[in-house]
């Protein structure tokens, strides 16, 4: 079965138009989520993508990221993909839960969370489709991955924002 997006607008709004994956025109935007989880230690969990996945197989990535199905809100997409990739619950409605930036790439808004949690990975449940194993890193361990091509070909600068952003969090928003 196809996997149905809605279709947002340049200004967010969402139409009421509904397009099956890979099949946005021109002026036609969906939104993305990805959630970033870090531990005590500053570092980030990531996670390697299955070897038969379409796109980026192999490729480590950030904790975790998808797209919201026909209906969702980012907080409901991020709670569905955070259990169905790595089986960690998290109630970001409940929690009144924002994302802590919004990327504006091409032809989609990517919200992204964070989540700071000591989550031990013995614990996880990793979706035999999509994750082939999770690790925690640095910011200089992810960096040098993209640097050698065996991380998704993020911006380094979105990376370390990231991760900035946590430590600002953390000294000033307490």
């Amino acid at each position: 079965m196809a996997e149905l997006w809605d279709v947002y607008d340049m200004n967010r709004q969402k139409t009421t138009k509904v397009k099956e994956r890979g099949t946005l025109s021109t002026g036609e935007y969906f939104l993305g989520v990805e959630i970033c989880i870090f531990n005590s230690k500053g570092e980030m969990l990531i996670q390697q993508r299955q070897l038969h996945k379409k796109s980026w197989a192999g490729l480590w990535d950030i904790s975790v990221g998808g797209c919201a199905i026909c209906g969702e809100t980012s907080q409901q997409a991020a709670m569905r993909e955070l259990y169905e990739e790595i089986g960690y619950v998290k109630d970001f409605v409940t929690e009144n839960k924002r994302p802590f930036f919004t990327l504006n790439i091409q032809n989609a808004f990517y919200d992204f969370y964070k989540i700071q949690d000591d989550i031990k990975l013995d614990n996880l449940i990793l979706s035999s489709d999509e994750v082939k194993e999770v690790k925690w890193a640095t910011k200089e361990e992810i960096l040098n991955l993209i640097d050698h091509d065996l991380f998704l070909p993020y911006n380094k600068g979105l990376i370390e924002m990231c991760f900035d952003m946590v430590i600002y969090d953390y000294q000033f928003c307490k």
